[in-house]
């Protein structure tokens, strides 16, 4: 019997639009990976239509993302961004106009949901019971995991959010994990059955994220030919621990002051979560810890633009608490850039310790300012690391993942047909 392959599906990515810019607000890799999965499945025949909460009045109901890819704006609550806790109030409204839109339509429309988040899974779940169609759920950051590895002045994961984990677990057809270890976690902490749990890697645009001359993007951003680059890309927020490289670099000049007149530590992107309580963080503990001058604070960016940043870098850092994967330190990789990351999560799966980066096993940045010492005075370890992320990255291509999420859908669609069938 010929595997199903579904002709049309619904993307639910409720507190986050893929048109957002990734790097500030609630926008980072789970964006990317809803526009690079979706445009990628529609080349191949599969329709996608993407469902978010519309944060604005003058976004159109439907837009053409790329051809065979459309974004519908769903208005559920005000016109505005709500911070990810003020969301649930908001998921019944969000869902029946999912269902209304889906009426509106010849029953059978969709042939299969896949969710990004627990918060967009509570809607999938509703719209797999009504529709008759299978749920496909990719969770990107579970709170078990994080309330295990809170950042200080972090908050804690509400309980809300781990019962709604637990019941989309519950009810999926197949929850998709970014890592081994995400399919671990999901097993054992939320009881999952493993029989339901695929593990993808996501992965790189690698036609954007590719090497390229390191002079002449230094040229092009204002970084001087001779530094010791040392790049932050994504949101600025406890989670993805800023502070640690600040302090971090604040040590390595201490232990070295002849340092501070080659360094230059650039950070590109938004405030999120709790730092946009503190939008002016980096800028005010670099002011407090001394090191203002070597430190450039630069907005979110276009995916070309922050590409260059990779490449003008000596070494890219993600001194993460908490990671699902790590598309910074994958992106960085292609770009040939080797990576200095907290040993965590999905870093310990997107870098290659001692052949395309280094992994850290502390969130202490004395540890980190040792590591990143060495490795700017080796040029010969980071050239041979350059190479090393080269490879690695290579292996991560988009078009690998989306050939084993379709083998995901079929899978979930083939068992659904075989239990109507029976």
């Amino acid at each position: 019997m010929p595997r199903s392959v579904p002709s049309r599906i619904a993307t639910i990515s409720v507190h986050t639009s893929p048109l957002d810019q990734p790097g500030t607000g609630d926008a980072g890799g789970l964006n990317v990976y809803v526009v690079e999965v979706a445009k990628r499945l529609a080349a191949r025949g599969t329709e996608v239509e993407i469902f978010t909460r519309a944060v604005s009045r003058d976004a159109p109901p439907v837009t053409e993302l790329a051809p065979g890819v459309l974004v519908r704006h769903v208005t559920a609550g005000p016109f505005e961004e709500l911070d990810k806790a003020d969301i649930p109030a908001q998921i019944c409204h969000f869902t029946f106009e999912v269902l209304r839109i889906e009426a509106a339509y010849v029953p059978g429309r969709y042939d299969l949901v896949h969710s990004h988040y627990w918060l967009s899974g509570q809607v999938g779940a509703v719209a797999k019971e009504r529709w008759g169609v299978p749920l496909v759920q990719s969770m990107h950051t579970l709170g078990k995991v994080k309330n295990a590895a809170l950042a200080t002045g972090d908050s804690a994961e509400p309980d809300t959010r781990i019962r709604g984990e637990e019941e989309v677990v519950a009810v999926a057809d197949r929850l998709v994990a970014n890592t081994a270890e995400e399919a671990r976690q999901l097993t054992g902490l939320y009881g999952a059955d493993p029989a339901r749990v695929k593990t993808v890697h996501p992965g790189v645009d690698l036609s954007t994220f590719r090497p390229g001359d390191q002079q002449a993007a230094r040229r092009a951003l204002g970084v001087p030919a001779g530094a010791v680059m040392l790049l932050f890309a994504g949101r600025m927020q406890p989670l993805k621990g800023p502070d640690i490289l600040l302090h971090a670099v604040a040590r390595m000049i201490e232990d070295d002051p002849d340092l501070a007149r080659r360094l230059v530590v650039v950070f590109v992107g938004g405030p999120s979560g709790l730092g946009r309580t503190d939008p002016d963080m980096a800028t005010q503990l670099a002011a407090r810890l001394g090191i203002g001058d070597v430190v450039r604070v630069e907005p979110p960016c276009a995916q070309s633009e922050l590409a260059d940043w990779y490449r003008a870098a000596t070494v890219v850092v993600v001194p993460s608490h908490s990671e699902s994967f790590g598309l910074v330190a994958m992106e960085a990789q292609a770009c040939g850039t080797p990576v200095v990351a907290a040993a965590v999560g999905g870093l310990r799966t997107a870098v290659r310790h001692r052949d395309s980066g280094l992994l850290v096993d502390s969130h202490n940045p004395a540890d980190y300012a040792r590591v990143l010492r060495q490795l700017a005075a080796a040029p010969a370890a980071l050239e041979r690391m350059s190479a090393g992320a080269l490879r690695h990255a290579s292996r991560f291509g988009w078009s690998a993942a989306v050939d084993q999420l379709l083998g995901v859908y079929s899978g979930a669609m083939d068992e659904a047909r075989a239990t109507v069938e029976a």
